[in-house]
């Protein structure tokens, strides 16, 4: 008889087990609400090496700095979008994410010309946007309180290169192109108005959209006989321009802006670009004390080294799931609204990032910009990171008109 009363109560009790089960697992399951962080960047076309490099950079950080929004109950999930650095993409793939509840914050873009109408469309939704990589001064100079970018600006950037061609170069003449875009062209006429004030003469500038056949341009310039080319765009049409003017017989020194930092210019130009200088807001990872471990990781998750803008990537990332954090705590540790997420993001002082200190200004800039002037030494893309440093200066971004 006892052994029946012992089985009843087995019996009983695993029936309460049961019982509960059903109702603890969902339970379980909920608490771990979702948060999403896009990125938006080039991950197809000539431009795809930077692109995904920003991509992999935001990817890395969700993976090594997610733990304190882990450790309250969210979920961290990266959802990547290819903009494939066109305007007209960007945007729709805005009005496609926005309608996402869940994302609660945009790594990106590449190009200023994509960010900024881009941009616009996050504003109308409260949705933050932290850039690791667009310059022009448009992306910022707007006041859009939801924009914030990690690196410097191009009116700051096209007067560093138009110092360094007259005081390092010594050159007396200069050519300037662009590509028309909002990037290239904004970069490119920033030089040209700097120039005049280092005593340096700008011979010609001129935009195109060219990406083969360079002719047409290279036999007038190769008449007025500058002594430097200065090139403002992305190194997928620069570096055929370069590699065509060397073997035309231009004997002008080649400089250009952060367009030009990537492994895909030697690739593609070849010898023609050993020599040449280029500023960039954005140095080699090995220019980062503490991005070492960075570099490592990378490397050893994507099996490729990092590309110009990964480590500011993943900065940015960072920086963006600090601001979602602290307006988690803010709001009792309930899942944050765009807009409070957007509203941390000005309060970020001192942030120790992988590539600088961050603190920003009211329209979203670093305080300080760095930049930086590297010569190429070799047309092998493996030795990229091997570029020399010749100059790294600390400049604060231009003040907001009043």
């Amino acid at each position: 008889m006892k052994r029946w009363n012992v089985l009843l109560v087995a019996v009983a009790v695993l029936a309460i087990v049961a019982l509960l089960l059903p109702v603890q697992l969902p339970v379980r399951a909920a608490a771990m609400q979702k948060i999403k962080i896009a990125t938006q960047s080039p991950l197809s076309g000539g431009q795809a090496v930077l692109g995904e490099g920003i991509k992999n950079g935001a990817q890395l950080a969700l993976q090594q700095k997610a733990a304190t929004l882990k450790q309250m109950g969210f979920d961290v999930e990266l959802v990547p979008f290819d903009d494939q650095a066109k305007p007209d993409v960007g945007v729709a793939n805005a009005k496609n994410l926005v309608t996402d509840p869940d994302i609660l914050l945009v790594v990106g873009h590449l190009n200023s010309g994509v960010a900024i109408p881009s941009s616009e469309v996050y504003k109308d939704s409260d949705l933050a946007m932290v850039s690791p990589a667009n310059t022009n001064p448009v992306v910022t100079d707007r006041g859009l309180k939801v924009v914030t970018r990690v690196v410097g600006r191009d009116d700051v950037q096209g007067q560093v290169g138009a110092a360094f061609a007259a005081k390092n170069l010594k050159a007396k003449t200069a050519y300037v192109l662009h590509d028309k875009t909002a990037y290239g062209q904004g970069v490119a006429e920033f030089f040209r108005i700097r120039a005049p004030l280092e005593q340096l003469k700008v011979l010609g500038f001129e935009g195109t959209e060219e990406k083969a056949n360079f002719d047409p341009i290279l036999t007038p310039i190769k008449a007025r006989n500058p002594d430097l080319i200065y090139f403002g765009g992305i190194y997928d049409q620069a570096g055929v321009f370069f590699k065509q003017a060397r073997a035309k017989g231009l004997k002008a020194k080649f400089l250009g802006p952060d367009g030009m930092d990537s492994t895909d210019l030697a690739k593609i130009a070849g010898p023609a670009i050993v020599g040449m200088h280029y500023s960039t807001v954005a140095g080699p990872v090995s220019y980062y004390p503490g991005a070492a471990q960075f570099a490592k990781d990378y490397k050893a998750k994507f099996g490729k080294d990092p590309e110009p803008f990964a480590a500011q990537a993943y900065d940015a990332a960072w920086i963006g799931m600090t601001a979602i954090a602290n307006a988690a705590k803010a709001g009792g540790g309930k899942k944050p609204t765009r807009a409070a997420v957007t509203n941390e993001m000005r309060k970020i002082r001192g942030f120790k990032g992988l590539t600088a200190s961050y603190t920003f200004d009211t329209k979203g800039d670093p305080v300080p910009g760095v930049y930086f002037v590297i010569a190429i030494g070799s047309a092998d893309p493996a030795k990229w990171g091997e570029n020399k440093l010749v100059q790294k200066l600390s400049i604060n971004p231009p003040a907001a008109k009043k």
